[in-house]
């Protein structure tokens, strides 16, 4: 039983000391089950040994300015957002418009491929059908590439407004009330008795309308 742990368990070590023998070998094998016993079964670093490095350095209350902005009414309040967000349901619309029609013509194609049926042969007949679905499969390919092609041109638009127009108000308004952290509001429980000033939301909407109120949607390619 020990010579058949120990050729399965360390085949390397087995053939490297094939002259020592069998015994020299079983003892190798044993320390190294006991030096993986030890570090298995000692446990884990302590808490405070593993943060022994870490320094005692903390930001206090009173060196703190907070404030909080609510993205999601930036993004429905802000007058920039709200007409890109009218260019895109607009896309979406004609997009909607002309699904429609094309669902009609296949409806009325579908219609007279029934009617003819006792008139084709089997192979025209077929021939039909096998037409009409790669014209259904080729609308639906086209509705969802052009969908994801509207969303992606919109993304597009929101990124650019955001790089050109919202970020650097945020950070001007950060560096002129000297702020310390900005918490998206979305993600934070406020008091209703909290101080005055806290909520920057609308500050950077007012200052983003003011800036900017329109833009134009790439358009999707």
């Amino acid at each position: 039983m020990e010579k058949k742990t120990t050729k399965k368990l360390v085949p390397v070590v087995a053939k490297k000391y094939t002259k020592i023998g069998i015994i020299a070998v079983a003892v190798v094998v044993v320390a190294a089950l006991g030096v993986w016993g030890v570090r298995h079964f000692s446990g884990p670093m302590s808490i405070d040994r593993a943060i022994a490095d870490v320094s005692t350095e903390a930001v206090s209350g009173a060196d703190m300015r907070i404030a909080v902005v609510r993205m999601d009414a930036i993004q429905e309040g802000a007058k920039v957002l709200t007409d890109l967000r009218k260019q895109r349901e607009a896309m979406e619309l004609k997009l909607r418009d002309e699904l429609t029609k094309r669902q009609k013509d296949l409806e009325k194609e579908k219609a007279e491929i029934e009617k003819s049926q006792d008139v084709l042969s089997r192979d025209a007949l077929q021939k039909r059908v096998i037409e009409y679905q790669q014209k259904v499969a080729k609308l639906q390919q086209d509705l969802t590439t052009r969908a994801q092609a509207i969303d992606v041109a919109f993304q597009r638009s929101l990124n650019k407004i955001q790089a050109e127009h919202l970020d650097p108000i945020i950070d001007a308004i950060i560096a002129k009330k000297n702020l310390s952290i900005v918490i998206d509001g979305r993600f934070a429980r406020i008091s209703p008795n909290s101080m005055k000033g806290l909520d920057i939301t609308d500050d950077i909407i007012s200052s983003l309308d003011k800036r900017v109120s329109s833009a134009k949607m790439e358009t999707p390619k």
